[in-house]
């Protein structure tokens, strides 16, 4: 099976941590067990009665009891068919429901990471985990051991009715028993690594895929397609020789197998055809050997297949285990004072949306520099703090910062004069809202991407924040209004009306403290008085954090931080940064109006 340094993931381990998905289920997996073994005891019965209706009947011309004896077998063989359809049906039904709890929780857990965790793994790998990964476990949770545990009392079935007819027929027919042993070991060994390598690949296959189907008109504006192919036939290409890994070895495996069956046949033929004649056997019991042979290698093969996808599915149970296990960094508060907290500022006079930073360093991992260098300013309630700064000064980083999804190394962010880490997230959270250049939209409805499903939202809430942002008529001139049903990523829209979509959904909520990040760089002129007025409408008596490029749009900011390399460099307003004559603030703003005159 998978192999793993971490005691964690060792066979057993894995194994347990499954059966707690099948546990709720385990009474049908025992009644399916139950069933497995009653239909495996008819399956190696039927040889049995064969040598029976031979011996006892045929050989005296006893016609009656003949014709009641294959009535007996077909009996035998109505009961096993019966069997095996609501076994099969049963077995499918319980391996569904606990992969659809499997499912669930890798997808809540992944929704719960901290964003660090997405910077590190690709997309296309985390959608291999919750489908294809998760789909491997079908046949192990479903009917895979269960059938294994079958195979396994068929063969002693099997052994059973051989020794009671011939024990030497017995040791002759499993003479080949040993190379077979040996043919397996060594076909799991190879499968082992296999497997592994074809999860690999198809993680590789499905990352490539979705990042360059995102990105196709960047591929295609700069006509990449034909170096897009090549890098695609590269994946493809390592994709198939892995999978070539697997057919090579079940090419020489499955004909192994039937060359033993068929020698195991001809030796039984051999040997028990002389004893026959010699009389040491009867004719039946040689016609039951030849039955129970060919028997006899099809729980095996079914052992080995069941074997290889057992491999298989514990491979990726390792890999759906560890998306699980990965710890979260952005760490729980120990106490349960975010409650308190909260019943206090419910209760509190006090005007909320107060933000101050304190000497804060951050750096996104501990071998990079600093994007923040002893960072520290404050926010007022009702106040509207600008951002500005060149590319890379960590401008955003701040709000990475204030938001937790990512942990600061020194110093404290305090939120209405409460450190953010004492807050539950949700709480801290529930007290912002956030429009970014490129807000996400999902497939849905435009009420739904507004409400993102949250109850306490009403459609009256909804179309009366929609008229106060101006962004009513353009809903209700589509088709069906808020009912309307948008594309992927919303690219039914225009960029304009699909970051109005994204005010209003800010803005719906009512935050106390209101975050814009370059909402509004992208926007096309005609959408720009629109969107503009939409953002006034929103800042409006809350506090505001506003980053922009564009310095015309923040000019009426009650305070402003022009940050180069992670620190703060110069603080005030529009009018008294710009009165300092080597201020970085005026290069910036003249430098801004200098590109407009040329333009």
């Amino acid at each position: 099976m998978i192999e793993s340094k971490d005691a964690r993931y060792d066979n057993k381990q894995l194994l347990k941590r499954l059966y707690v998905f099948i546990k709720p289920y385990q009474k049908w997996v025992l009644l399916a067990l139950v069933l497995t073994l009653g239909a495996s005891y008819l399956g190696s019965l039927r040889p049995k009665l064969t040598q029976l209706a031979v011996d006892d009947h045929i050989a005296v011309g006893d016609v009656d009891g003949l014709s009641r004896m294959i009535l007996l077998i077909l009996a035998t063989l109505g009961a096993e068919l019966f069997i095996l359809i609501f076994n099969t049906y049963l077995t499918r039904w319980f391996g569904q429901m606990s992969l659809h709890q499997l499912r669930v929780e890798v997808f809540q857990k992944i929704q719960s990471l901290h964003v660090q965790f997405f910077d590190k793994n690709p997309i296309g790998r985390l959608i291999t985990r919750t489908t294809s990964d998760i789909e491997a476990l079908s046949s192990l949770l479903s009917d895979g051991i269960v059938n294994l545990i079958g195979d396994m009392f068929r063969i002693i079935f099997i052994l059973y009715f051989m020794i009671t007819m011939s024990w030497e027929l017995t040791v002759i027919a499993i003479l080949v028993l040993p190379i077979l042993f040996y043919a397996t070991f060594w076909f799991n060994g190879k499968m082992k690594a296999a497997f592994l390598g074809v999860r690999d690949q198809v993680a590789r296959l499905n990352s490539f895929i979705q990042e360059h189907i995102q990105g196709i008109t960047i591929v295609q504006l700069f006509n990449r397609e034909k170096d897009v192919e090549r890098d695609f036939d590269s994946i493809n290409e390592d994709h198939r020789k892995a999978h070539n890994k697997t057919i090579f070895y079940f090419s020489i495996f499955w004909p192994v197998i039937e060359v033993l069956a068929s020698v195991a046949m001809a030796l039984v033929v051999w040997y028990g055809g002389g004893r026959a004649l010699l009389g040491g056997v009867t004719f039946g019991v040689l016609l039951a050997f030849i039955q129970y042979v060919r028997q006899f290698f099809q729980p095996i093969r079914g052992i080995s297949e069941k074997w290889n996808a057992l491999q298989s599915a514990l491979a990726s149970s390792q890999r759906l285990f560890e998306v699980l296990d990965t710890q979260n960094e952005i760490e729980a508060p120990e106490t349960s004072s975010a409650n308190v907290l909260r019943l206090q500022s419910s209760v509190s006079s006090l005007p909320t949306g107060h933000i101050e930073f304190r000497g804060v360093w951050f750096r996104y991992n501990k071998e990079s520099d600093f994007i923040l260098k002893d960072v520290s300013f404050e926010a007022k309630p009702g106040e509207t703090l600008a951002v500005v700064g060149a590319t890379g000064a960590g401008k955003s980083t701040l709000i990475n910062c204030i938001l937790r999804y990512y942990e600061i190394e020194k110093g404290g962010i305090l939120v209405d004069g409460v450190n953010i880490k004492e807050y539950a997230l949700e709480d801290l959270r529930s007290r912002f809202s956030l429009v970014l250049q490129d807000n996400a939209l999902f497939s849905g409805t435009i009420e739904e991407n507004i409400t993102l499903g949250d109850p306490k939202i009403s459609m009256q809430d909804v179309k009366k924040t929609a008229v106060d942002i101006g962004a009513h008529e353009f809903i209700d001139s589509l088709p069906n209004g808020f009912q309307t049903k948008l594309a992927e990523r919303g690219a039914s829209l225009s960029l304009g009306q699909r970051q109005l979509i994204c005010f209003i959904r800010a803005k719906v909520v009512d935050p106390p403290i209101l975050i814009l990040d370059e909402a509004t760089s992208s926007i096309d002129s005609e959408s720009e008085t629109l969107v503009t007025r939409a953002c006034e409408e929103m800042m409006r008596d809350r506090t505001s954090i506003v980053i922009a490029h564009r310095l015309s749009t923040i000019q009426q900011a009650d305070h402003i931080l022009v940050m180069h390399k992670g620190s703060v460099m110069e603080e005030g307003t529009h009018q008294s940064l710009l009165e300092q004559e080597d201020g970085l603030y005026r290069k910036l703003v003249q430098l801004q109006m200098a590109k407009s005159t040329a333009a």
